[in-house]
Formats: structure tokens, sequence, C-alpha cells
């Protein structure tokens, strides 16, 4: 069974978002070992510059870099690539058959990734070029990757 790993940067805190992950988390136990987790996000203080910024990335890209053992690691990131859901099926698909069981999607905070995360991704994927809150990205990663599994095994929740 592929395990699935998403490392996001802060913690859900509104109920209705909460439902969702558990409702997606229930419905991926079918296919996968799930698990997500949840750094700590830095304080953004209210005078930021570019060097205070990259400070916070690179924080919190620590975090996540240590939880990033033996897994192939894609970043969601808005210079990836993009897919159709029946090619991001394949890719996981693809990924679990040849390279490793162990997939770990990568979500930062608002400021995004450092140039570590970046750097130790063996792939960027973007979801749009419009601009979403992390939270909201999390439960879109998560329909996403329950979709794939039941494009995987020819079920009809994609149609």
């Amino acid at each position: 069974m592929v395990h699935i790993n998403i490392v996001c940067v802060g913690k859900i805190k509104e109920k209705y978002l909460k439902d969702a992950i558990l409702e997606y988390s229930k419905r991926l136990s079918k296919y996968c070992k799930l698990n997500i987790i949840e750094v700590p996000d830095e304080q953004i203080p209210f005078n930021v510059n570019d060097k205070i910024e990259n400070n916070i990335k690179s924080i919190e890209g620590n975090k996540i870099l240590s939880h990033l053992k033996n897994s192939y690691i894609i970043a969601l990131d808005l210079h990836g690539k993009q897919f159709t859901s029946e090619e991001f099926a394949n890719k996981i698909n693809n990924v679990s058959l040849n390279f490793n069981s162990t997939i770990s999607f990568i979500i930062g905070g608002s400021l995004g990734l450092s140039d570590e995360v970046i750097n130790k991704s063996n792939e960027l994927i973007c979801f749009s070029k419009l601009t979403f809150p992390h939270q909201l990205i999390r439960i879109f990663l998560l329909e996403q990757i329950y979709r794939s599994f039941k494009i995987l095994n020819n079920e009809t929740y994609h149609k």
C-alpha cells in the first residue's frame, strides 16, 4: 500500500475545514496510508522585508525537511507543473511503482517555501496560478489524491 504524507505549515482552526480533511482522510484510508504532518508556522511581523521573509521561510523549511525521510517529495509551488486529474493519478501511480512507495506532498506557509525545500523536492506541482489560502489547498490536495485513486481503480467518482 502506498504511503502518502502531507507535510504542511500551520494548523487548521476552522471546524468546516477540519471536517472536510477528516472526510477525505476516511475516504483515502481504503487506498493508502495517509499521514498529515503539521509543522508550526512562524509569526510574520507587520513590517516584513525580504531578509525577514527568507529567514521565516528557512525556519519553516527546516521543520518541513525534518519530516522528509525516504520519500519522493512533491512540493506545491506556483512555478510547478500543472496536471489534469488523470495525469496526476498517473504521476502517483508511476512514483509509487517506480521510485518510492512513500510520497510526501509539501504545502508551505503564507510566504511560500524556502529554497532548501524547493531544491530538495523531486518535483514541483501547481494547482492553479490563482492564490489560495494554504488551509484550503490542503483540502484541494486531499480531494485530488482521492480522485486519483478512484481513477486508478476505474471507479466512477471522476466522471
